[in-house]
């Protein structure tokens, strides 16, 4: 029988008989846990009993009793694993997205290029040591989600928090994803059919027919299967679409076509201190690549916390050079005038703007069934532990069957339809989703870094330096959160 050890703040291994699992090493205690702990069975279909089989003591440390990290268990996933390099390519892929459009929107709002790409740099730093510390405690704690980590460290409550902010930062993203891919659509009309302002569009041209349409027809049988291995084939579009527009944008600076031959205005200084924050919410949006992160790490080779820190280096700076190089020509292209979508300042007959609309449109209804996908998982957990032991019905209490999961996919897409035609503004879209995000890149990171190193074997000096970080992170991301919620609510209102 697999135990856990309920010790308020005590070990959180688990073990199986006298099998070495984590920490357990016999019944009835643990290294580091009293004899006398509580022990309770695991439940079947728990988020605990989803461990994955394999256990390998692969990350860093120095011996027991050291003043490092000890030797760790982390889960990892059969077969051949992930190599180091895919896994650059996997995290690069799930930041890079719909935030690049807003990112020389969001070097006007902080002032210019030098205090933007400043805040830039600095957030950084808690962004590769928010994917570090993910690493980290997800080994410690043995769990392969990002939710099964936060709630097996942190506890039940601070568990359901971090799913009840999943959900409604993933519905946040399908709606920026549906806004997006609405600008396009109205851009792309002008192009194939040109008129005069005078002269009204005709009505099956309109957002809200044409949005609602493709809802139907296309992201709602794609998002409909219950299981999504074919989208796997156009994750790398994402990609593309993104290195493109950047070029696009690099080189429309420099080869100045006739249509954009005009001295944009340019701002030297912010206009105030608190302009300079509100860079955050689109930094938070851009980089957002945390809640993928104990997925991959529990799928890498080598699951060694020098790899994962080097693979997170290397993809955050990649995606940093990207983003860099769309915010700082963008704003420099446009200047005041940029829009909250960099492409829907690109005059509608330009074909080399065209190309990179009908590019980013693909890759974003493409990646809206993923992002639904991940939600919907999320709201069948909480069906089967809510619902589903008390339906009669067999049918109704299997959440991934077809009467549970058709009606949530539907729910789904009709919630986020109705906002994204709701909030026009990708900006004040952007500033919600900016600050659920600090929840995932700053405070749950923190928080499971604090607990982390309380049941770990680390020195005194180094436990009290990563419990410092662990509530610098947790600090900031109060404040990003405060902060760009009551911006955007105020835009709101």
């Amino acid at each position: 029988m697999r135990t856990r050890c309920y010790r308020a703040g005590g070990c959180v291994r688990l073990w199986k008989g006298d099998q070495r699992l984590g920490k357990h090493t016999r019944p009835g205690g643990c290294d580091g846990c009293p004899s006398s702990v509580e022990e309770r069975p695991l439940l079947a279909g728990g988020p605990e009993t989803t461990l994955l089989p394999t256990l390998l003591p692969a990350m860093e440390g120095q011996t027991p009793g050291g003043g490092g990290l000890s030797e760790k268990p982390v889960p990892t996933a059969s077969g051949p694993g992930l190599s180091s390099l895919g896994a650059v390519f996997i995290l690069l892929k799930s930041a890079l997205g719909a935030g690049l459009l807003n990112f020389p929107w969001a070097f006007h709002k902080a002032g210019g290029v030098a205090p933007a790409f400043l805040v830039e740099l600095i957030s950084l730093v808690f962004l590769i040591s928010g994917l570090v510390v993910l690493g980290y405690a997800a080994s410690v704690s043995g769990q392969a989600t990002y939710q099964g980590v936060v709630g097996g460290l942190c506890g039940p409550a601070i568990g359901k928090l971090c799913e009840a902010c999943f959900i409604i930062n993933l519905l946040m993203i399908s709606v920026a994803f549906l806004r997006v891919v609405g600008d396009q659509l109205e851009k792309l009309w002008d192009f194939i059919l040109p008129s005069t302002p005078p002269v009204p569009q005709p009505w099956y041209t309109d957002q809200r027919f044409t949005l609602t349409l493709l809802c139907v027809l296309v992201i709602l049988p794609l998002s409909a299967p219950r299981e999504i291995g074919f989208q796997k084939y156009t994750s790398i579009l994402g990609t593309l679409a993104a290195c493109y527009l950047a070029l696009v944008i690099v080189a429309q600076y420099y080869l100045w076509p006739q249509d954009l031959a005009r001295e944009p205005r340019l701002e030297s200084s912010p206009s105030s201190w608190t302009s300079v924050f509100s860079v955050f919410p689109t930094i938070c949006f851009g980089f957002q690549c945390h809640e993928a992160a104990v997925s991959i790490y529990c799928s890498m080779r080598h699951q060694s916390l020098g790899h994962w820190a080097l693979v997170s280096v290397l993809s955050l700076l990649a995606c940093c050079l990207v983003y860099s190089l769309t915010g700082v020509y963008g704003f420099l292209t446009f200047g005041t005038d940029v829009s909250a979508d960099i492409l829907m300042s690109y005059p509608g007959s330009d074909g080399v703007v065209i190309v990179a609309r009908v590019l980013f449109a693909v890759s974003i209804v493409t990646a809206y069934p993923i992002v639904l996908f991940l939600g919907r998982s999320v709201m069948q957990d909480f069906w089967r532990r809510g619902c589903g032991g008390a339906c009669g019905l067999r049918a109704l209490a299997e959440p991934a069957g077809l009467w549970v999961r058709m009606p949530l996919t539907v729910l789904w897409v009709t919630a986020t339809l109705a906002m994204a035609l709701f909030l026009p503004d990708l900006s004040e879209i952007i500033g919600i989703i900016g600050g659920i995000s600090s929840f995932f890149i700053f405070i749950f990171p923190g928080l499971c870094l604090i607990c982390a190193v309380s049941v770990e074997p680390i020195g005194p000096r180094v436990k009290c330096c990563l419990e410092a970080w662990g509530v610098v992170s947790v600090l900031v991301g109060a404040f990003i959160f405060g902060q760009s919620t009551v911006a955007a609510v105020m835009e709101l209102l």
